[in-house]
């Protein structure tokens, strides 16, 4: 194991596109160094590592599926050698269905699928990470702190009939929150889930002329898109702390979606 760095660590999976990259981003300029988690070739990443190191944070780039027992395992034992801390983890991998399909018409499979990337790998890593996470306060002592952020959707509570399985596995993640807030509470780490709304990325490309109709209509309170920059600003005040007494809370970062309106 390598000597704890002076830095703090944070770990964000999915964190080289999309949301996990505007996490990341801010993150690197909170001073955090970074463990980044993909399933991509590293050589496809290099443009986003090469940004975050100019942002000021060391990169490690850990190749892997988190639905992976055993990568999982390997991304945490090269956080620990390469850093030898983890303050913080952000759960922000995920995928959308391959197909959106009908409740009555779903298949077995997505749904296997999407249980396992989005509900059960953030799940486990996380019992991983905490784990990690107890043995640090136990060493460093009550002042050391830690911190895991959730990235559901919206779609935790707002339900879709054509794409059931991605709500599901979200609504997960959300009680997966409220269970390791109440159960991490002592050891100092606080555990967050944070909602995104309609958010610009590839993963919701392929329905911009429909959510620009929605968003034009009234679906949200601010009429534009969300930005993972919006996501990322949110979950740094998070890592650094600056939140207190607040473990277990929802955080919609969803430009007023789900304000209950007349």
């Amino acid at each position: 194991m390598a000597t704890a760095t002076a830095k703090k660590v944070a770990m964000v999976t999915g964190g080289s596109r999309g949301i996990g990259f505007g996490i990341a981003m801010a993150l690197a300029g909170s001073g955090f160094d970074l463990a980044i988690n993909g399933r991509r070739d590293q050589t496809e990443v290099a443009e986003a590592i090469g940004k975050l190191q100019s942002a000021g944070a060391k990169v490690l780039y850990l190749r892997g599926d988190v639905a992976d027992r055993a990568a999982r395992a390997a991304m945490l034992e090269a956080v620990e050698r390469g850093f030898g801390r983890l303050d913080v983890l952000v759960n922000n991998a995920g995928v959308a269905p391959e197909t959106r399909a009908d409740l009555l018409d779903a298949s077995e499979e997505s749904f296997d699928r999407l249980m396992s990337i989005n509900l059960k790998g953030p799940y486990f890593l996380t019992q991983a990470a905490a784990r990690w996470m107890v043995r640090q306060r136990n060493e460093r002592g009550q002042d050391w702190r830690g911190c895991i952020i959730n990235i559901s959707s919206v779609s935790a509570a707002v339900a879709s009939v054509n794409r059931g399985d991605y709500c599901i596995s979200k609504a997960g993640i959300a009680m997966a929150t409220q269970l390791w807030a109440a159960r991490l509470a002592e050891f100092g780490i606080d555990v967050y889930e944070i909602r995104p709304g309609i958010v610009a990325t590839d993963m919701t490309a392929g329905m911009r002329e429909k959510y620009d109709r929605l968003i034009a209509g009234g679906l949200t309170v601010e009429k534009r898109w969300g930005t993972p920059e919006d996501v990322g600003r949110a979950a740094a005040v998070l890592a650094r702390g600056e939140i207190s007494y607040a473990t277990g809370q929802v955080l919609n970062v969803d430009g007023g979606m789900t304000i209950r309106r007349l």
